[in-house]
């Protein structure tokens, strides 16, 4: 807690100078509110909401404190003393736990989404410049929308996929809740990519939303609630992985075993669980995928680099695989991003309730991406696609950013 190391990987330390938004300093003021020293003041709250829990820090701690949880935890408590302002809780309370408790409403404000996409309106708003009436901030925040898909992947993906080929692996999937409905396509590549890599893939109806946006942001409760419909979903199935295409999504539910331990009834399956859980990148290169077997190569002599997700290069410590697999694929050019494991901006919601300084760090993303100018970006997190992708259309450049599993599938699946 005293060293230090952690300030200079801190991207709110280093928007500010200032202690109080490093690591150290959140660390000691959680401390002094623990010990009664501090009360739950406005300086508190604002300060571990400014943090965008990308877990940087963790990287780079020689004690390896934990400071994820610690920030999350805190969090919590703050949701519970009801110290945020009432329209911050109402929000968190409705557009969290409730709209992701539920599929149906999911797939009900998806419906209405997509029709204000398809119907033009979501043009006519977005020229006619309608939201700066409200701010220049919700004005910018729509281009940071999703296309929703028609139809989303859990109705077109099936309870069991099987490879065409031998069998080698029984793997379970998650479609989780906002992937489901505006990366379908991204979960539609991963299946097929597992089918195509011998894999047998199981999408259990029962799953839920993986509760990771929950915990974030204060909700621990409604977190261990979607955690335990999820261990009941996947237990007993038999799966040699359960294997996740979303960073945050993955980190957190290889969270489960800590986040039900003190549950008797929950507390072994869900170790279970978690002990399963792999990324794409991850599951691929331990089984020795090979990126051939489609001739018709849309990356051949293309300039690709690759974008590390927060919570799967921090939180997961996974960062190598996806890049030897990228530069297994044959006839393109890798080249690296600086500060690729800087964080764009994304971290869950933060981008809408800091706006200016995920802006900021996005800036810093975008101005990397201009000095080795790839014709793609590969990157393992949804969020990071949307905040990276909104930013390369601010800054009028042609650079494709695109998930890990769509890379791979459009590579060796015809």
């Amino acid at each position: 807690m005293h060293c230090g190391l952690c300030l200079p990987s801190c991207p709110t330390y280093a928007l500010t100078g200032l202690e109080k938004s490093s690591p150290r300093g959140r660390i000691r003021m959680m401390k002094a509110v623990s010990d009664g020293e501090m009360a739950f003041t406005d300086g508190f709250v604002n300060e571990m909401n400014f943090c965008l829990d990308c877990q940087a820090c963790e990287t780079a701690c020689p004690a390896g404190v934990q400071f994820g949880i610690l920030v999350e935890s805190s969090r919590d408590q703050i949701s519970k003393h009801r110290v945020e302002p009432w329209i911050t809780r109402v929000l968190k309370r409705f557009l969290l736990a409730k709209l992701f408790a539920n599929r149906k409403r999911i797939t009900f404000v998806a419906k209405l989404l997509w029709f204000y996409q398809v119907s033009g309106l979501d043009r006519c708003v977005k020229k006619s410049g309608l939201l700066r009436l409200l701010s220049e901030h919700v004005h910018e925040i729509q281009f940071l929308v999703p296309r929703v898909a028609r139809i989303s992947s859990s109705r077109l993906i099936m309870n069991l996929h099987r490879s065409t080929a031998k069998t080698e692996y029984r793997i379970g999937f998650l479609t989780g809740c906002i992937m489901d409905v505006a990366f379908a396509d991204v979960n539609l590549d991963t299946v097929e990519l597992l089918t195509h890599h011998g894999c047998e893939v199981v999408t259990p109806k029962a799953q839920k939303c993986c509760g990771s946006l929950l915990a974030h942001n204060g909700d621990f409760d409604t977190a261990k609630d979607f955690a335990r419909e999820n261990v009941r979903a996947f237990s007993g199935l038999d799966l040699d992985a359960i294997v996740m295409n979303s960073a945050g999504c993955g980190a957190f539910m290889r969270q489960y075993g800590v986040l039900l331990k003190e549950d008797p009834e929950y507390a072994a399956p869900a170790e279970e669980v978690a002990e399963k859980v792999r990324d794409i990148s991850e599951f691929l290169f331990e089984t020795g995928f090979q990126a051939n077997g489609n001739s018709r190569n849309p990356y051949r002599s293309k300039r690709v680099t690759y974008h590390d997700a927060c919570h799967l290069v921090h939180s997961q410590r996974i960062g190598e695989q996806p890049r030897k697999l990228i530069k297994s694929v044959p006839e393109l050019e890798y080249v690296e991003l600086p500060e690729s494991t800087w964080c764009c901006g994304s971290a869950g919601i933060y981008n809408i309730t800091h706006f200016d300084e995920a802006s900021l760090l996005l800036d810093r993303k975008i101005s990397n991406v201009r000095k080795i100018n790839p014709d793609v970006i590969v990157t393992g997190n949804p969020g990071c696609m949307l905040q990276i992708g909104y930013g390369l259309r601010k800054a009028g450049m042609k650079t494709e950013i695109v998930h890990l599993a769509t890379f791979l599938r459009r590579v060796c699946c015809a």
